[in-house]
C-alpha cells in the first residue's frame, strides 16, 4: 500500500535521541540466508548480527519468521553468509533456553544480539546488565538499559483496519479474534480489532478467545472450529504458530464445501499462502508488522556508529511500520477504498486507536 521511508525515520530518531512510543520447528540445515547474494556487486562488512526466537520457532510463518527474513535480507545486502561473523539465529524450545541462547550468541561475538518477541524482554534485560559492553535489541518489548534498543509497533492501528475490513466483509455479522498469550502486544491487537469493528457497526458481535499459547496449532484449530460453528465467518488471529490451526480449520471447511463463507486474517507477515485451498484462498488479508525493516534499520544505524541504545523506537501507520497486506482480490475495491479512508485518518491523528479495551 505504501512505500518505505524507514531510513529517514530512524535518522530522525538518532538526531532527536529517542522516539517514545509473539510469536514450528527448525531445520538446522535450512536456508543459509546467502541465496541470491551477488558478492560481485555487494560490499561485504565485518559487522555481524544474530537473533534468538521465542517458542514459536523461526518458521512460525509469523513474527519470528518475519524477523529472520529481515536478517537474511540484511545479510544479502552486505555480502554476508549465515554463521559467525555474518548473521545467525538460535531457536528456543522453551523459556529455559532464552538466557542460555543469549549467552551463547554473546560468546560468539556478534555485534548485536536481538531477542524476538515480548517473552524475551526480561532475559534481554538480565543479560544486558551482565554484559554492559554488548549491544542488544528487544522486539515487541521494552528493556530500559543503555545498551538495549527497544522496538515496538502500534499493532492496535493495523488491527483497527483489520476490524474495519472484517465488519465491512462479514455476512453473518459475527467475527472472531484468536489471541495467543494475554500480553500487551496481543492485547493491542485485540483492542484495535474490536474498535475497528465497532467503528463500522457496533451491533456486530466479536468473539474473543485467548489460547494461552503461541505454539499449539491443534488448540488454534479447535478454537476456530468453535467460532465458525457458532456463526463467525471471519477470524483475525494474533497467535503465532497457534494461528496456523485457525488456517487449518478454515481450509478444511473450504475443502469440504467450496461455497463455505470462512475467512482468516493473518498476522505479522503476509499469510496469503497459508490460506491456499486449491484455486481459492481463505486469507482475507494480514496485519503486517514490518519487523524485518526494523531489524535492518537498527543494524545499519549501529554499523554507522549510531546505535540508539537506551531508546524506544515505535513504528505505526504514520511511520509506515504497519499495514494491511494485499488481499489479492478477496476484498473488493470499494471496500478497500473505505478501509483506506480510515487508514488516512489514523495516520493523520484524526482517529486515535486505544491500546487496551476499557
Amino acid at each position: 500500500m505504501t512505500k518505505r521511508k524507514f531510513g529517514l525515520g530512524l535518522s530522525l530518531v538518532l538526531a532527536a535521541g529517542t522516539i517514545l512510543g509473539a510469536c514450528g520447528t527448525k531445520d538446522e540445515k535450512a536456508s543459509t540466508g546467502s541465496e541470491g547474494t551477488d558478492k560481485g556487486t555487494t560490499e561485504s562488512t565485518d559487522f555481524s548480527i544474530a537473533m534468538i526466537t521465542d517458542v514459536g520457532g523461526v518458521d512460525d510463518k509469523s513474527f519470528n519468521q518475519s524477523a529472520w527474513e529481515g536478517f537474511q535480507a540484511w545479510g544479502a545486502e552486505h555480502g554476508l553468509e549465515r554463521g559467525d561473523g555474518g548473521f545467525d539465529y538460535l531457536q528456543s524450545a522453551g523459556d529455559a533456553d532464552y538466557v542460555t541462547n543469549l549467552n551463547n550468541l554473546v560468546r560468539r561475538d556478534f555485534d548485536i544480539v536481538y531477542g524476538i518477541g515480548f517473552l524475551l524482554e526480561e532475559p534481554i534485560g538480565t543479560i544486558a546488565d551482565q554484559k554492559p559492553d554488548n549491544k542488544f535489541v528487544i522486539l515487541d518489548g521494552v528493556a530500559d538499559k543503555p545498551n538495549v534498543v527497544s522496538v515496538l509497533f502500534k499493532e492496535q492501528e493495523v488491527a483497527y483496519l483489520a476490524g474495519v475490513a472484517a465488519a465491512l466483509m462479514s455476512e453473518t455479522k459475527q467475527v472472531g479474534f484468536v489471541g495467543g498469550m494475554e500480553i500487551p502486544v496481543i492485547e493491542r491487537f485485540e483492542a484495535g480489532f474490536v474498535e475497528g469493528v465497532k467503528a463500522v457497526d457496533p451491533s456486530i458481535k466479536v468473539d474473543v478467545q485467548y489460547t494461552g499459547k503461541f505454539d499449539d496449532a491443534a488448540l488454534g484449530k479447535t478454537t476456530a472450529n468453535r467460532m465458525y460453528s457458532s456463526g463467525v465467518d471471519i477470524i483475525a488471529h494474533a497467535a503465532g504458530g497457534t494461528g496456523n490451526g485457525v488456517f487449518a480449520e478454515a481450509k478444511e471447511r473450504k475443502t469440504k464445501d467450496p461455497n463455505a463463507n470462512v475467512w482468516v486474517i493473518g498476522v505479522d507477515s503476509d499469510q496469503y499462502e497459508e490460506g491456499a485451498v486449491g484455486d481459492s484462498n481463505v486469507t482475507l488479508t494480514s496485519m503486517l508488522k514490518k519487523v524485518g525493516v526494523a531489524v535492518q534499520d537498527v543494524a545499519n544505524a549501529a554499523m554507522a556508529g549510531d546505535f540508539p541504545g537506551g531508546t524506544t523506537l515505535t513504528y505505526g501507520l504514520a511511520e509506515e511500520g504497519v499495514e494491511l497486506a494485499d488481499s489479492r482480490g478477496n476484498i473488493p475495491q470499494d471496500v478497500l477504498d473505505q478501509i483506506q479512508e480510515y487508514a488516512d485518518k489514523v495516520a493523520a491523528g484524526e482517529i486515535t486507536v486505544p491500546e487496551t479495551l476499557e
